[in-house]
């Protein structure tokens, strides 16, 4: 069982010892060699890097590289057996090669663990913290170019958890289909929006929209999958991240929560 999981990363950090993880540098074009494989080589977006976000690695991943198993998480968030509160203990957890063989021979797919938001559903979170335009102009260029899809989309859109951060694991096949599917739609987005007055936060709109449209895809196809931990890596203000949140629930404030 091949399995490639990329790390993506815009800067050199402490990164796992076990093969299977590569490090991945994202937004790789015109910036300083990091001494990681790049992702402006090949079939690449690279320079959408401010408004892709880790969805240009996601690209010259589907474009360029091959295996049985595709993943993709972050330099400071990964899938782990468990969570622990210790930093030093957390990297112990990072799922292995001999983890993740075991759960694929049952699993497809393993996403991260749900995220509740308990008093909004996914729609009116993604309003409160974004641009409305983003989704809404979403909803229509899917409404267009694949209607049999909209009522999943908007089954995803009312409910009040989701799949965030645009980490998986996905068996080959089914990640090309999910890229085909996904960069169809945020390609076409691309050419209906426009980002020139957005600031450099809401100009990542479509790294924003894309953790949505994963639960939608899952959701129309009926795929099988997994939900697994994920643990940050770093240390976490939570008060801070809750005041956050309400600001942006109750006074429409755009602030960047961390994700």
């Amino acid at each position: 069982m091949d399995i490639k999981i990329f790390i993506m990363t815009h800067k050199q950090y402490w990164m796992p010892d076990d093969s299977i993880y590569i490090p991945l540098h994202v937004g790789a074009e015109g910036k300083e060699n990091l001494g990681y494989i790049k992702d402006n080589t090949g079939h690449s977006i690279s320079l959408k890097n401010p408004n892709f976000c880790e969805l240009t690695g996601l690209y010259w991943v589907w474009k360029n590289e091959g295996g049985d198993y595709i993943g993709l998480v972050h330099y400071r968030r990964y899938f782990t057996r468990k969570e622990v509160r210790n930093i030093e203990k957390k990297k112990k957890q990072i799922m292995r090669a001999s983890d993740w063989k075991k759960l694929l021979q049952n699993y497809p797919v393993i996403v991260a663990d749900r995220r509740k938001y308990y008093i909004e559903t996914n729609r009116s979170h993604y309003n409160h913290a974004h641009c409305q335009e983003g989704l809404s102009m979403t909803e229509q260029v899917i409404a267009e170019i694949c209607p049999d899809y909209i009522p999943a989309f908007k089954k995803v859109m009312n409910r009040t958890w989701a799949h965030m951060f645009n980490m998986f694991v996905m068996r080959h096949d089914l990640c090309d289909k999910y890229c085909q599917w996904l960069f169809n739609i945020l390609f076409e987005l691309e050419k209906r929006i426009d980002i020139s007055s957005y600031n450099s936060y809401e100009a990542r709109v479509y790294g924003f929209v894309s953790e949505l449209l994963l639960d939608v895809w899952l959701e129309k196809n009926q795929i099988d999958y997994r939900e697994q931990n994920v643990s940050f890596m770093e240390k976490q203000n939570w008060l801070k991240k809750g005041s956050d949140f309400l600001l942006r629930k109750w006074i429409g404030k755009q602030i960047d929560i961390g994700r």
